[in-house]
């Protein structure tokens, strides 16, 4: 029994990195492409005379299918069923898939001619072409989040998990920071729009190729341990997913996420043109300033992760973040020091709390829902993610369209006071600060052990 332990394959440092630098790539692309089109919205409005609905309801879009029609509670059950490898695959080519549509509507506006009534709003066929690329793309991103995160757990459970986790989540958003300081200067170089999406779509193939290494590697883990010295995988079953949502520790996991990361990511879909109408940075130059918010968590996440690992006090951590995801926004809302480096300084407290939260909050699903039940368990959080990554942007959109107008730049595109839609996001973070306390106090009660380290000595 123990030498067989011995011989397993990740128990060598050297494979069980390897592995994660080959999965992160593969997140690192799906990113990139994830935050493209961020940058672009005042050249959206300028060029294909979007508005900022239809741009808030194109970035919504990513989650029309995981919500609606429940994909990512399916991926969560096949990832259960099949395993990582023919899971993780079947994503990477839906993201190919969904990118080579959005590539097409974006780059082809004479196909996608005339108008949409999108629940009660007229809204153009091309946003609604490049929406439905998104949403494949959204399926296939998503999936491939919860299969990397079961991926990690398998390599790395009773060693670096945290830190592997946070490596992970680091160099992904190093995909959404390059595509927030290149995606203008790439769409300038080249005078096209859809430039930065073409090479997002190579990006994704280079990405399939990593993951295909990685199943190779994968599949050597599986070789390296006896059938006896396996933990038994058990089949899903409905009641799976009863146990799940029946566990309040799960619900409020789920609920923090949700809540957090809509103060984040549809920020960061607005993050460049916020610097632009209300900190006067040139738009060649604006998406800098929000791309320190990803690079920071390049060094942060890991950093906090490592914390986790080997101190413990996730439920802390996130209380702290939750804190200071709220002092950011209020900042952002307040009229004063409208200068380009108070909004970089400002950004980089939000890296600290960007890194802070989701460094303990994933390693935390393990310590609340049992292993083999993991692929469904981070498939409904990701589900109800969704959920406020579709709700939110539409939301900001419509806010800012109906209520912060302010005028029209000299070169077309359409100036806002983007006050109110910082409240908004400010109010999320109190929300989540709340749940975070929830979640300590639940911890205390049924003994997670979310307070405690997560490397086994």
């Amino acid at each position: 029994m123990t030498n067989a332990l011995q011989q397993k394959l990740s128990d060598s440092k050297s494979a069980r990195f390897t592995v994660l630098a080959l999965i992160a790539f593969t997140m690192f692309c799906g990113y990139f492409m994830t935050d493209v089109m961020a940058p672009l919205k005042p050249l959206l409005e300028s060029q294909l005379k979007w508005t900022s609905t239809e741009f808030g309801i194109f970035t919504s879009s990513y989650a029309w299918f995981n919500v609606f029609f429940c994909m990512l509670i399916f991926s969560g059950i096949i990832l259960d069923k099949l395993g990582v490898r023919l899971t993780g695959l079947g994503s990477c080519i839906l993201m190919v898939i969904g990118c080579t549509f959005k590539f097409y509507a974006v780059s082809n506006p004479d196909v996608f001619q005339g108008t949409f009534n999108f629940f009660g709003t007229e809204i153009k066929m091309q946003v609604l072409a490049a929406g439905l690329g998104f949403a494949i793309f959204g399926v296939g991103i998503e999936t491939a989040g919860i299969t990397v995160s079961k991926a990690i757990v398998r390599w790395f459970k009773g060693k670096e998990l945290a830190l592997a986790m946070g490596l992970e989540m680091a160099v992904a958003r190093l995909g959404t920071g390059l595509a927030m300081v290149g995606t203008l200067p790439l769409a300038d170089y080249f005078k096209n729009i859809s430039t930065p999406i073409l090479f997002g779509l190579a990006l994704l193939c280079i990405g399939l190729f990593s993951w295909l290494v990685f199943c190779m590697k994968d599949r050597k883990l599986d070789a390296s341990v006896k059938d006896e010295d396996m933990e038994p995988e058990e089949p899903f079953r409905v009641k799976d997913i009863l146990y799940i949502i029946s566990n309040k520790g799960f619900w409020l996991i789920a609920l923090l996420c949700v809540l957090f990361y809509s103060a984040v990511f549809p920020f960061l879909k607005y993050a460049t043109d916020l610097v632009i109408n209300k900190y006067g940075v040139d738009p060649n130059v604006a998406g800098a300033i929000p791309s320190i918010l990803p690079l920071g968590t390049i060094f942060l996440t890991p950093f906090f992760g490592n914390l986790y690992d080997r101190v413990g006090k996730g439920a802390n951590l996130m209380i702290i973040g939750a804190i200071m995801l709220i002092g950011v926004h209020v900042l952002f809302a307040l009229p004063i020091l409208n200068t380009w480096w108070f909004a970089a300084l400002v950004t980089v407290i939000l890296g600290i709390a960007f890194s802070l939260v989701p460094s303990a909050m994933w390693p935390s699903v393990p310590k609340i829902i049992p292993e083999n039940k993991l692929g469904t368990a981070y498939a409904l959080i990701f589900w109800v993610q969704n959920w406020g990554l579709m709700g939110v942007p539409l939301l900001i959109g419509w806010v800012l369209d109906a209520y912060c107008k302010t005028g029209v730049a000299e070169d077309g595109r359409t100036t806002y006071d983007y006050t109110l839609p910082m409240i908004i996001f400010a109010g999320f973070g109190v929300l989540a600060l709340f749940i975070a306390l929830l979640l300590k106090r639940e911890d205390k009660k049924k003994g997670y052990g979310l307070q405690k380290a997560n490397i086994e000595k």
